[in-house]
């Protein structure tokens, strides 16, 4: 170990070290002194959104933890109504000239009537976001799982506590009743693929229970000593509906077991082990034989063997970050629900961020794992068969905001399932690519679903944004960023590619300026004041369009470098990008969200779209664009706070970008404010459920995850080419520490600070690759030991070339 003093203004220098050092850092387990992590309740749920969500990524179940009897929404990530359809409009494309120069003209008003009359989807499209009985479909629930426990509904009760334990991803309920104490079990098992509810006491034989399985159109019949479940959903004119089966069995120690029309019933038992199956024949799964198969090896094991199993296999993802804040005892103490209700008023209840940040972590491992789908707007749960806006995956912001926390948080083969979804949407969307726009490549609008749906949307208001693929293109990407896995690159280079191609076709030169944009487009979701009073949304070269196309290019560019493929086409790009608009400043000082400086018909619009280039891009930074970060600034400080659950995430990220841990902590106060409340000045107010579900509302998981990954970027970032920890801590933060959050490059960084500065951090490479870590304001030098090769400090960064599994462990002095 040397200790380094940090110059001011001499050359570079170099120091080989290979001693080990201290690491600063925590790991997840449940050490003594520290607060639990658990979401826990004094009483049975009232709502669906105050059960406790459990999932294995294609299983999920919620308990309400009723004492006399209770409910378990049963979920199966594929269980999807609708097929694929014939959705683009044919002869759009002969519209296009008359829609471009309507819009070039100042007439957007005219143009977007136009929009909506001719190139918008054939048929119903989403239906409204009502299409559960329509082509485009809906993510529906699976089934409800009743348990009567014979207990009279008024039974008295005491000492009642259910709570999830994000350490085990196992609910509990227990309560004493008559001087007995019951224990229910509940999780959705990662080895076996079953649901798993155990039940027992504290006394032998006193456990009976009915068990039922409901379903509205499915057929529910005893199968032996089984309860199924059998059906089949609406389907579209290209494909007969889905089919679904879903098994209930149990395991007793003691009682009598029967089954029968009225359901699985048993009495008199020591203990009882309730197992539910269930599958689809989405991609062609042989769904019965499925079902039955995974309980059939399930009831063949004993149920602490499936446990250990089940956490060994979930903990393998969830241990790999721990997150350490300040602990407020009388706050910690509190049922989940009353410390919710106190937090904008107790921003002391740091581990209360802490806690939020790693359920988030839980939803992400819970909802998806890989061969499987992502995290639709639901995640994995939901509790009716017309699932608010079809439960599909929105493509103006809301999937990829479902995995923005994967990778930082160590989580990165999540993102896998979003990558698969990606290369299915290619070849339906080269077919809308072409009858919309005469263009080569694939697009994809503001939605799609199973079915690989791309066409616009019904209404030109949201559904004629044209750069979904490009924003999830850029995830396939950061994917590489984080892992630098080439093998990755090279298998979903040709989908971004496809996505650059059809920009390249579709760019069309405006008059003013001559800058290539999309035409025509939208800023998702808003609307602008025309200069005749008239409002509309369809525009020429949103701003948003505009960071997202030069992210393409930038990174397709990058890649096409990297596998040593495609020079002409890159060189092709460049010049293109040379072309695109650059961000401007309006008359407010803000980011322009269009081309012209519009009047804005609603400035607190939960949408901020024009700030994609400050999060999650990095074209907007406070060190390398200076005057935009300010622009950046203002603009939401035009926007306001308060807004939808989701939105108030995305801020979140914002103000970490901006260094301002105390703003962006003050919207995780709102955030994390029970639904409905006024916690900031104007604005619709959503927040958490009592659950901690997001609150659009309704629950919508994006917030979940975009304030995860907020908190994140509070602690650690790495966009702007070099590492920099604590970025934008608050100053309730005061002590803390974290272990294994990812940077760009390939590394995990643990970190521990006490007094709001850094004492010590380590980087291990998970790649081999040159890193560059930001010295702390206020450190005159620092200790460094580790495995590294060499380190270099210009006085404001440290330098260190790594190879994979290599270590290096930095001190600060002050």
């Amino acid at each position: 170990m040397r200790t380094m003093l940090i110059p001011k203004n001499n050359p570079a220098f170099a120091a080989c070290l290979l001693l080990c050092c201290i690491t600063a850092g925590c790991s997840a387990g449940r050490e003594e002194g520290r607060q639990p992590l658990q979401i826990w309740f004094d009483r049975p749920a009232a709502a669906w959104e105050e059960t406790l969500p459990l999932g294995n990524g294609r299983l999920g179940a919620m308990p309400d933890g009723g004492v006399a009897s209770e409910t378990l929404v049963l979920n199966e990530i594929s269980l999807w109504s609708g097929g694929p359809q014939e959705a683009d409009r044919e002869g759009a494309a002969e519209w296009l000239p008359q829609i471009r120069e309507l819009i070039f003209a100042g007439r957007n008003d005219e143009a977007e009537a136009l929009v909506n009359r001719y190139f918008v989807c054939q048929g119903e499209g989403t239906a409204r976001a009502r299409s559960a009985a329509k082509p485009y479909g809906s993510y529906q629930m699976l089934a409800r799982l009743k348990l009567d426990y014979g207990f009279p509904q008024d039974v008295p009760y005491t000492e009642y506590r259910r709570w999830l334990d994000l350490t085990q991803a196992v609910a509990s309920t227990t309560f004493t009743l008559d001087g007995t104490t019951y224990r229910r079990e509940y999780f959705t098992d990662f080895a076996s693929d079953v649901v798993v509810v155990r039940l027992s006491s504290d006394k032998k034989g006193m456990i009976s229970v009915k068990a039922m399985l409901e379903r509205q159109a499915a057929e529910i019949r005893p199968e032996g000593n089984e309860l199924v479940l059998t059906g089949q959903l609406t389907g579209s004119p290209l494909q007969d509906g889905m089919k679904y089966m879903a098994r209930l069995g149990a395991v007793t120690s003691g009682g009598t077991l029967s089954v029968s029309d009225e359901g699985l019933s048993v009495t008199g038992a020591d203990e009882v082990v309730l197992l539910v199956s269930a599958a689809t024949d989405y991609a062609g799964v042989p769904y019965a034989e499925r079902a039955a198969g995974l309980l059939g090896t399930a009831r063949k094991k004993r149920f602490t063997v499936m446990r250990r199993d089940h956490e060994a296999a979930y903990r393998r993802l969830f241990d790999r970050v721990c997150l350490q804040l300040p602990v407020d005892e009388a706050s910690a103490q509190l049922p989940t629900d009353r410390r919710l209700a106190q937090f904008a008023a107790h921003p002391e209840d740091a581990s209360f961020a802490a806690l939020y940040y790693q359920f988030g972590r839980y939803l992400s491992i819970s909802s998806t794992r890989p061969g499987l789908l992502p995290p639709n707007l639901q995640g994995l749960w939901a509790n009716t068969y017309q699932t608010p806006w079809n439960g599909d995956y929105h493509t103006n912001i809301n999937v990829q905001m479902n995995h923005w926390p994967v990778e930082t948080g160590n989580l990165s083969e999540l993102h896998l399932p979003l990558a698969e979804l990606i290369k299915r949407m290619q070849a339906p969307g080269q077919k809308t690519a072409e009858v919309y726009y005469g263009a080569r490549g694939w697009v994809a609008h503001s939605v799609t679903n199973l079915w690989g749906f791309t066409s616009p949307g019904e209404n030109a208001s949201w559904g004629a944004t044209t750069s979904g693929a490009a924003w999830l293109s850029e995830h396939l990407w950061e994917h590489y960023a984080f892992t630098q896995d080439s093998a990755f690159l090279a298998d979903v280079y040709p989908v971004m590619k496809g996505s650059a191609e059809f920009f390249l076709d579709m760019l069309y030169p405006e008059p003013t300026h001559g800058w290539l944009v999309t035409v025509p487009t939208t800023s998702p979701e808003n609307t602008f004041r025309m200069a005749s009073g008239a409002t509309a949304s369809i525009c020429a070269g949103s701003t948003m369009d505009n960071q997202l196309v030069r992210d393409l290019f930038t990174h397709v560019i990058e890649a096409a470098g990297l596998l040593q493929v495609d020079r002409d086409f890159a060189a092709e790009l460049a010049s293109a990008r040379d072309k695109l608009p650059p961000m401007q400043i309006g008359r407010h000082g803000q980011i322009m969200e269009w081309l012209e400086d519009y009047e804005e018909t609603d400035p607190q619009h939960r949408h901020v779209s024009q700030l994609y280039g400050l999060y999650p891009s990095a074209q907007i930074t406070p060190s390398g664009t200076p005057e935009l970060a300010g622009a950046a600034r203002r603009t939401l400080e035009r926007r306001g706070d308060g807004s939808t659950g989701w939105s108030r995430a995305w801020k979140i990220n914002f103000w970490a970008r901006l260094g301002d841990g105390n703003h962006a902590y003050r919207i995780l106060t709102y955030l994390l404010s029970p639904t409905g409340t006024v916690a900031s000045e104007g604005g619709f107010s959503g927040g958490s459920y009592n659950n901690l579900f997001d609150a659009h509302p309704p629950f919508q998981i994006d917030g979940n995850f975009g304030g995860a990954a907020g908190i994140a970027e509070m602690l650690l970032q790495s966009h702007a080419g070099f590492i920099e920890c604590l970025p934008a801590i608050p100053d309730h933060w005061t002590d803390g520490s974290f272990s294994g959050l990812c940077v760009r490059g390939g590394g995990q960084v643990s970190a521990e600070w006490k007094d709001g500065s850094l004492q010590h951090m380590s980087l291990l490479a998970t790649a081999s690759h040159s890193f560059r870590i930001k010295i702390p304001d206020g450190a005159v030098s620092y200790e460094a030991s580790g495995s590294f090769q060499s380190a270099e400090s210009d006085g404001q960064f440290v330098t260190v070339q790594l190879r994979k599994g290599e270590e290096i462990h930095l001190s600060w002095q002050y």
